[in-house]
């Protein structure tokens, strides 16, 4: 029990008890403890078996010695789960936490033991210290609302259909490479494979063909999904209805910034996120730097990579692109000075400079309305209907 003391009263808190899950597709891990020097209890039980799970908490609690209404303290890994199991937590009054999986400490030995009993117990060992003031043993995840994560669906369903399209073109190609021929991946393909010849004069083998037009039945299906994402995303820039638009038009006014991109970084990032300083936006998409120091050893390792991917690519993209359309901006002209003369690894070494410099750079201007220095700013509703609004065409 702890206590604090004020004067002529004492009031009295139940020690908490401290709860670790190790998440499976059949089975989930809990470990439970009060203090670092208590044996854990360790149980298994069904996964998703949210009746199991309130037992297991209620019998912890007696069998430490724990009052019925002891707070409780958990955690567990951010992945396959998500988030609905942490709301579940904390509408049942129960401090959780969403890890981080990259940035849990490990040991530093060149072999160790893994095991899910040794991982839910290191799990648990670091939530107490975590609670006990070590703030810096691991990084909390940020869960968003659940309005919030579903309007996340669309642009990631748009990017998954993307690299199902190039699959399926890919594909294509390779069979008709396998027998010396290429083609064009469009409406037309079928029409074009029944003209191609082989070297010897005959033309594409009859099941190889038949092979193909399945294949070319998927590209459709998936390219005629793509398309209707695409325009979706450009019709809801025109709705004043739409959560976030304010902010997608915002960023689509500066040149170089598309529907695709403008939609990405206001969905992951700043749509929902309380972001307070750049240090924190460049580590929330990976593109902080980890630098090693030991005695005389001075070096740079490059990017850490551990933050959302989907955001850093799009940075990366949006970088070769703002180069293209910005040139005269300060970010243009800064990457040109420092690594225009370079070879093509310094090129690529400076774009992703470029995408830290060009994220906190919009950062600031969606948040406070700075305009990134020497960027040219066109209407956004030039680039969806190819011509200037009234409003800005000249008398």
């Amino acid at each position: 029990m702890s206590a604090t003391h004020d004067h002529d009263r004492t009031t009295s808190y139940p020690a908490p008890l401290y709860l670790a899950f190790e998440l499976g597709w059949t089975s989930w891990g809990l470990a439970f403890s009060t203090a670092p020097a208590m044996p854990p209890r360790r149980v298994t039980i069904p996964a998703r078996d949210l009746g199991s799970l309130g037992r297991e908490v209620d019998r912890a609690r007696r069998r430490f010695g724990l009052p019925d209404d002891a707070p409780v303290r958990s955690c567990y890994e951010a992945g396959r789960d998500g988030f609905w199991l942490h709301r579940f937590l904390v509408s049942r009054g129960i401090d959780n936490a969403v890890v981080d999986s990259a940035s849990i400490e490990v040991n530093r030995r060149a072999r160790r033991a893994k095991s899910d009993a040794i991982d839910v117990a290191k799990l648990l060992s670091l939530l107490m210290r975590y609670h006990n003031g070590e703030r810096d043993v691991w990084s909390v995840v940020n869960a968003p609302a659940p309005a919030e994560e579903d309007l996340r669906q669309l642009h990631r369903d748009r990017d998954q259909l993307v690299r199902e399209r190039t699959e399926h073109s890919n594909r294509i190609k390779g069979l008709l490479a396998a027998i010396g021929l290429d083609v064009i991946v469009d409406a037309r393909l079928l029409e074009r494979v029944d003209g191609l010849r082989q070297w010897d004069g005959s033309p594409v083998p009859t099941e190889l063909r038949e092979r193909i037009a399945r294949e070319y039945q998927r590209w459709r299906l998936v390219d005629g999904q793509l398309g209707d994402l695409c325009n979706r995303q450009r019709r809801e820039v025109r709705d004043d209805g739409v959560a976030h638009v304010e902010l997608v038009r915002l960023l689509l006014d500066l040149k170089g910034v598309g529907p695709v991109t403008a939609w990405t970084l206001v969905r992951e990032v700043f749509g929902w996120r309380a972001i307070k300083n750049r240090r924190e936006l460049a580590s929330l998409v990976g593109l902080d730097p980890t630098p090693y120091q030991s005695g005389d050893s001075h070096r740079e390792r490059g990017i850490s990579k551990a933050g959302n991917r989907r955001v850093r690519w799009t940075m990366v993209e949006l970088a070769w692109m703002w180069l293209r359309h910005q040139p005269n901006s300060a970010l243009s002209l800064w990457y040109q000075r420092r690594f225009g003369e370079g070879n093509a690894r310094a090129r690529k070494v400076g774009i992703v400079a470029l995408a830290r410099k060009l994220l906190v750079a919009l950062w600031k201007y969606v948040e406070h309305g700075e305009v990134p220095e020497g960027a040219t700013k066109v209407p956004w509703e030039k680039k969806l209907n190819g011509r200037l609004p009234a409003a800005y065409r000249p008398a």
